[in-house]
Parts: structure tokens; C-alpha cells; sequence
């Protein structure tokens, strides 16, 4: 998700992976694949920023918890079966 400010200067977040176009007309209408547009008074320049920043982030995050999980499994012997 990241931040952005409407027109009236209340902010919203918009989930990033939803956004189909961005476009300045002049002012910037961000169109999602659902649909809904919005209109924001930040730069087309830095939507795509805060984009690229967000998902380095999230892929950051994800590899921290795989690498987590690769410590070596302590396997321990079964019993003979009998």
C-alpha cells in the first residue's frame, strides 16, 4: 500500500499491485484494474517512487523470512521397527 493525498488534502492508500495507469491530465488520475480512479495531487514521477520503494520492501521482507526458515532441520533417528 502507499500513500497518497487527494485534492482536498485528506490521504488515502492505494494498494499498488491494483494500479493500471497513472496519468497527468493535469492533475494525476490513477486508474485501478477494479475500475475506481482517483484523483492526487502527487507527481506521476512519485507515485512510480513510492511504488518501486514498496515492493523493494515488501521482496526485502519476504527474503528476511526465507532465509529465517533456512536453518538446518534437526532431524532426530526413528526407532527401529521391531
Amino acid at each position: 500500500m502507499i500513500k497518497l493525498t487527494r485534492l482536498n488534502g485528506s490521504e488515502l492508500m492505494v494498494n499498488s499491485d491494483l494500479i493500471e495507469t497513472v496519468e497527468e491530465t493535469p492533475d494525476t488520475v490513477i486508474t485501478l484494474t477494479t475500475g475506481h480512479k482517483y484523483i492526487v495531487s502527487e507527481p506521476a514521477a512519485l507515485i512510480v517512487k513510492r511504488v518501486l520503494q514498496y515492493q523493494t520492501a515488501r521482496l526485502l521482507v519476504k527474503e528476511a523470512a526465507v532465509n529465517e526458515r533456512e536453518e538446518p532441520v534437526q532431524l532426530h533417528a526413528l526407532p527401529k521397527a521391531s
